[in-house]
C-alpha cells in the first residue's frame, strides 16, 4: 500500500459443522487492515467485535462434539502525518485521502453494512495504481474465501505466490486457501515453508492443529495451539483452540480458565460462552449452563448447535416445553440436518406423544439414512401403534446396520407372529439362525420362536436365562420370554416377566419400554 502497511494475515475461519455443511466466514482480517490504513490519516474506525463460533458435529452429538479456527497476527507501520498547508488552512482541510485510504474507507462502509457483494465489486473498479498492491490483493482473496469463492481466491493467491513467494503473509494466505479448497497436501507444504522460516508462526501452527482436530487427535492439536501462543500469547483463536482441546481432553479446570480469559477480553465471544455452558453442564449446573448458552445466542442467534445445547439444558431441568421450543428453532434453522429431529423425537416419546415422535424419527432417517438408531425407534413406535408391517420394516432396516443383533431378529419374527404369519416367520428365522452358536441362549430363543415351543422347549431355555450374570442381557431375555408368552396368549405369564424388567434399576435397553407397554403403562 502507499502508506507502507506491513500486514500479516489474520484469519478467523469459523467452521460450524451443521447439516453436513461447512460454513466459512472471515472477521478480523478486514478490520485490522482497514484500521491500519485509516489510522494513517487520523481516522481510526471503531473496531467491531465478532465472535469466534466453533461447534461440534453429528452426531451423536450427541457427545463432545468437534470444530476448528485459525488466526495469525497483524502489524501496522506508522505512516507520516499529512503535511498541513500552513499558509492556506482551508486548502489543507480539503486535502484528499491517498487512494488506498479512500478505497479502504469505502470498503469499510460496505462491510459495516454486511454488503459482501458490494465490497467484492469495489475491487473490480479500483484504480490501476492499487491493483498490484500486495496487501489489497491479500484482502481481496480473504474476502473471496469468506464469500465461499475459493477458486477465485486461489487465482489471486497463485499470482501473489509468483510475485513474492517468500512473503509470509502470502504463504499464510495460500495455505488457508488450499485448506478451504480441500487441497490438504498443498496446505501442508505451505505450512511447512512457513514453519521453516518461523517455527512459532501462529497461523501455520493453528492450521496444523485444525487438521489434528479433524482426526480426533486432540492432544497433538492442543500442542500445536500451545506452540501458536509462544510468540502471540493473546492470539484469540489459539486460546480458543487450547480451551476447546482441554475440554475434549477432560482438563476441565484449564478449559474453564482459558475460556474465561477469552471472555474477559471479549464478553461477546459466543463460542466461549457456549463452552462455558458445556462446562457448567458437566457439573450438572443446568441453570447456569442455560444462562451461558442464552447469552451466546444473543450474539449468534442463528447458530444451530447453540439451540441443541439450550434444549438439552432445559430438558435436564424438566422444562420440556422450553426444550421443545429450542429444538424446534434448530429444526427451523436447518431442516435438512438430523440431530434436532432426533433430540425432539426422544422428548416427544418421553412425553407420550408417540405420533409426533414417529414423525420426527422419519425425518431423522430422511435427512440421515445411516443413523440406524432411528430405525430401531421407528420399529418400536410402530409396534406401539400396532402397525406390524411398518414396525417390521424399521427393525429390518436396523438389522441391515447390525446384522448379528438378535433383538432385531426376534422383533421381526414377533411382527410376523402378530400377523399370524408363521410361514414367513419361519422363512425369516431360518436365515437369521444361520451360522449362530447353537449352544447359545440367543440361538435357543430364536429356535423357541421358530418352533413355537412346547413345554419342554420352554423349560430348557429358562435355566439358561437364569444363569446369565450380566443384568442387561438377562433383562433382554426376560422380555423375549414374556413376549413369547404374550404371543401364545398367556398374558399372565407374560406380565410376570415384564414385571421383572420393571423392577430392574435403570435398565439401558430398548425392550424396557416395550415391557412397559406390555403391562399397559
Amino acid at each position: 500500500m502507499t502508506a507502507g502497511i506491513s500486514t500479516v494475515l489474520i484469519w478467523r475461519n469459523i467452521c460450524i459443522k451443521e447439516s453436513g455443511m461447512k460454513k466459512l466466514t472471515l472477521s478480523a482480517t478486514i478490520v485490522l487492515i482497514l484500521v491500519s490504513v485509516l489510522s494513517s490519516c487520523g481516522s481510526t474506525p471503531k473496531q467491531e467485535k465478532q465472535p469466534v463460533l466453533q461447534q461440534e458435529s453429528d452426531a451423536g452429538q450427541q457427545g463432545k462434539s468437534e470444530t476448528s479456527a485459525a488466526e495469525s497476527g497483524a502489524a501496522a507501520v506508522n505512516q507520516p502525518e499529512p503535511v498541513q498547508n500552513e499558509e492556506n488552512p482551508a486548502e489543507a482541510a480539503q486535502v484528499q485521502d491517498p487512494p488506498d485510504v479512500s478505497f479502504a474507507k469505502k470498503l469499510k462502509e460496505y462491510l459495516d453494512k454486511d454488503d459482501m457483494a458490494g465490497a467484492l465489486a469495489s475491487f473490480d473498479t479500483m484504480s490501476d495504481a492499487l491493483k498490484d498492491d500486495t496487501d489489497l490483493q491479500i484482502l481481496h482473496a480473504s474476502l473471496l474465501v469468506s464469500a465461499g469463492r475459493g477458486a477465485e481466491a486461489a487465482e489471486i493467491g497463485s499470482a501473489l505466490q509468483e510475485k513474492d513467494g517468500k512473503n509470509i503473509s502470502v504463504l499464510e494466505l495460500n495455505a488457508q486457501i488450499a485448506a478451504v479448497n480441500g487441497d490438504k497436501k498443498k496446505s501442508n507444504e505451505l505450512a511447512g515453508q512457513i514453519l521453516a522460516a518461523d517455527p512459532y508462526n501462529a497461523s501455520a501452527n493453528i492450521q496444523l492443529a485444525q487438521q489434528q482436530v479433524l482426526q480426533r487427535k486432540y492432544k497433538i492439536a492442543y500442542n500445536y495451539y500451545k506452540k501458536a501462543l509462544t510468540n502471540d500469547p493473546d492470539n484469540a483463536d489459539a486460546l480458543f483452540g487450547c480451551a476447546q482441546m482441554a475440554y475434549y481432553l477432560d482438563n476441565l479446570d484449564e478449559s474453564k480458565a482459558t475460556f474465561q480469559k477469552i471472555l474477559d477480553r471479549d464478553g461477546t465471544n459466543a463460542g466461549a460462552l457456549a463452552y462455558m455452558g458445556k462446562l457448567s453442564a458437566e457439573q450438572e449446573k443446568y441453570v447456569q449452563a442455560t444462562k451461558y448458552i442464552q447469552d451466546a445466542i444473543k450474539y449468534a442467534p442463528d447458530n444451530y448447535s447453540f439451540y441443541l445445547d439450550l434444549g438439552t439444558y432445559q430438558r435436564n431441568q424438566e422444562n420440556y416445553d422450553e426444550a421443545e421450543k429450542a429444538w424446534t428453532k434448530a429444526v427451523g434453522l436447518n431442516p435438512d440436518y438430523f440431530l434436532a429431529y432426533a433430540y425432539r423425537a426422544g422428548l416427544y416419546n418421553e412425553m407420550n406423544r408417540y405420533a409426533d415422535s414417529l414423525a420426527d424419527y422419519y425425518s431423522v432417517v430422511k435427512t440421515n439414512p445411516k443413523y440406524y438408531y432411528a430405525y430401531e425407534e421407528i420399529g418400536m413406535l410402530e409396534w406401539h401403534e400396532k402397525n406390524w408391517a411398518k414396525s417390521r420394516a424399521g427393525f429390518m432396516k436396523a438389522l441391515e446396520f447390525s446384522k448379528d443383533n438378535y433383538s432385531y431378529k426376534l422383533m421381526v419374527a414377533a411382527t410376523y407372529l402378530k400377523e399370524k404369519n408363521t410361514v414367513e416367520c419361519k422363512n425369516f428365522l431360518k436365515t437369521a439362525m444361520r451360522n449362530m452358536d447353537t449352544s447359545s441362549v440367543e440361538y435357543g430363543m430364536l429356535r423357541l420362536y421358530n418352533d413355537q415351543g412346547g413345554i419342554n422347549a420352554e423349560n430348557a431355555i429358562l435355566p439358561k436365562i437364569d444363569k446369565i450374570e450380566k443384568t442387561t442381557p438377562r433383562g433382554k431375555m426376560w422380555f423375549y420370554m414374556g413376549l413369547y408368552y404374550e404371543l401364545k396368549g398367556s398374558q399372565k405369564l407374560a406380565e410376570e416377566f415384564y414385571t421383572k424388567i420393571m423392577n430392574m434399576q435403570t435398565p439401558m435397553f430398548f425392550e424396557y419400554e416395550l415391557a412397559e407397554w406390555g403391562l399397559g403403562k
